[in-house]
């Protein structure tokens, strides 16, 4: 997050290399091979993948099931009527894992692809018959809408740490998978698998994503341009070697005694930047919009809350009224910058700190049905140790595991002995593995063939840091000018959202429509809105272009978003 490809000669892999240099080069990514007539839905059992169809090396594939699912349910959660497909691809090592794949395909299609991205480390395929990241609730999923979809594990599958499970950074072909491999090789091969099916090509293919998969939706559309018309990423992971060294310095600091916050002391600093942040949109909502001014102001070593101050007095843990020296250090050095004092493959040479001030950061307290998720991306409910413990903050156990399978391939290594922003001896093999896992940002191909790309993320997220997601977008405007990305590209931040989801404001959005709308008819996006579904279910704010952010009017109904106005 290895072994060498078992090849009798040397020479065999360059040709392979070589000839898919040539195939990207040319734009060629469909297989000539298409079915002359639609195969009905048990036909495809059996169907060969050829490794021709597929432009990146593998021994090719097959299908192993396809099943005529009949619709169900009805409204938005109606599942349309398909034919679901299990697949697999076959690797070039032959200790390497398979790729596995679904393919959901419409008995009314649209013409029309939707490739899924996963979380985490992957693993599993994530769910064909569901909705793209932060979806709405009372509109259709792309396959309600008639999108043939497709997913993968990403070139391996899982143990019991699920998306946390690292084990596959053992392999070569596994970690070139993972770091964005396997996203060409599923698409060509579910694309065979369309074509046979229906007798043609999509006319429109988008990739939806959140998290890992908000990476793999903009390294999609950077390394394979001629592939997709649209992405939509959220939260996306997009410099990944970057943010799990980021990630670890929190680990460390949180690993130190009594450095580690119990749920009474997070609800403490999350009351105290409230009190002190909260009103900074124009009004007491619940939400801190302006996030950029909460950061600068906000100091928990002299924050007060509900009148007392926030730091205990002298600095040691005194008891639940306050937060000590030690965790006031571990939350200040989230909200800093990791620098890496090494050079990385990737040129990244720092990842920005997050948004604590005001985050979620695991208050298990709160009744709310989303609370066990937000603690788990979060703070977890136990702090970093050796072994590190499952129920450690995510990021802990996803670096844990990293570290020991990808950069030191020694299970038993300390991991909170790597200092990530000196590594010392292992610094070549995480510069190594940063090539693959910190995407560009070069996107000029995908903005020249008509590509448009929406990018979202949570202002209260403490696991992929928003700040991250702002460096991307400025360095597209820095490389194309702010006009020129405006042509093809939005950012939104969403307040009060954590990882994916959030007690305060669970954001839904209607992405996809938007982007059709963009892609098909040229409608730009215009006006809007986002709406919270747990906190204060119904209510709605807008999303305002970066770097605008939605201040309070001064009249209106709190919950809409028209009693807002985006400003600077």
């Amino acid at each position: 997050m290895r072994q060498f490809y078992a090849l009798n000669t040397p020479g065999r892999w360059a040709v392979l290399a070589i000839a898919s240099v040539a195939v990207a080069a040319c734009g060629g990514n469909d297989s000539a091979d298409a079915a002359p007539a639609p195969l009905a839905c048990e036909k495809l059992v059996g169907l060969a993948i050829p490794a021709s169809a597929i432009h990146l090396p593998t021994s090719g594939g097959s299908v192993l099931t396809a099943t005529p699912v009949e619709a169900s349910g009805s409204g938005a959660a109606a599942i349309a009527a398909h034919c679901l497909v299990t697949a697999r691809i076959g690797p070039v090592d032959a200790a390497a894992p398979d790729i596995r794949l679904n393919v959901a395909l419409p008995m009314a299609w649209n013409s029309k692809a939707m490739m899924f991205g996963g979380g985490g480390f992957n693993g599993s395929v994530p769910n064909v018959r569901g909705n793209v990241s932060n979806g709405p609730l009372d509109q259709p999923t792309p396959l309600g809408r008639g999108y043939a979809t497709f997913a993968s594990d990403s070139g391996h599958q899982a143990n019991a740490y699920g998306s946390q499970d690292g084990t596959w950074g053992l392999n070569d072909e596994a970690v070139r998978n993972f770091g964005g491999d396997a996203l060409k090789k599923t698409r060509d091969a579910a694309l065979h698998i369309v074509k046979a099916r229906y007798a043609a090509s999509p006319q429109k293919s988008y990739f939806a994503g959140g998290s890992t998969g908000g990476r793999e939706a903009l390294a999609a559309i950077q390394r394979w341009p001629a592939d997709w018309d649209g992405a939509i990423a959220w939260y996306p992971a997009w410099n990944d070697a970057a943010a799990l060294l980021g990630g670890h310095r929190s680990n460390i600091a949180l690993a130190q005694p009594g450095a580690y916050p119990n749920v009474p002391k997070r609800a403490l600093v999350y009351k105290a930047a409230m009190e002190a942040c909260d009103a900074l949109d124009g009004v007491q909502d619940g939400l801190i919009s302006h996030q950029k001014q909460c950061n600068a102001r906000f100091d928990p070593a002299l924050a007060t809350v509900g009148g007392a101050a926030l730091r205990c007095a002298g600095g040691a843990d005194t008891g639940d009224h306050c937060l000590s020296d030690a965790q006031i250090r571990a939350l200040q050095v989230m909200n800093t910058d990791t620098v890496f004092n090494f050079p990385l493959a990737s040129g990244e040479t720092r990842y920005p700190g997050y948004n604590v001030w005001g985050a979620d950061l695991g208050i298990t307290s709160n009744p709310s049905p989303v609370q066990p998720t937000v603690t788990f991306l979060a703070l977890g409910t136990a702090a970093p140790a050796m072994p590190v413990p499952r129920t450690a903050p995510y990021i802990s156990v996803l670096v844990d595991q990293w570290i020991k399978y990808s950069v030191t391939r020694d299970p038993g290594f300390n991991s909170l002995l790597l200092d990530p922003e000196n590594p010392g001896p292992w610094a070549p093999r995480i510069s190594e593995l940063s090539r693959q896992l910190d995407t560009g940002t070069d996107i000029s191909a995908f903005a020249a063939k008509g590509g448009k790309l929406l990018l979202a993320h949570g202002l209260a997220d403490v696991l992929v840091s928003s700040r991250a997601t702002e460096d991307y977008y400025r360095r597209l405007q820095s490389q194309m000018g702010a006009e020129r990305v405006r042509s093809f590209a939005r950012y939104y931040e969403v307040p009060g959202l954590g990882h994916a989801v959030s007690t305060a404001f669970n954001a839904t959005w209607d992405s996809l429509t938007t982007l059709e709308r963009w892609v098909e008819s040229g409608t730009a996006p215009g006006n809007q809105v986002t709406t919270d579904v747990t906190g204060v279910p119904g209510r709605t704010r807008p999303l305002c272009d970066y770097p605008q952010w939605p201040r309070y009017k001064g009249t209106g109904d709190v919950n809409l978003a028209a009693s807002f106005a985006c400003t600077e």
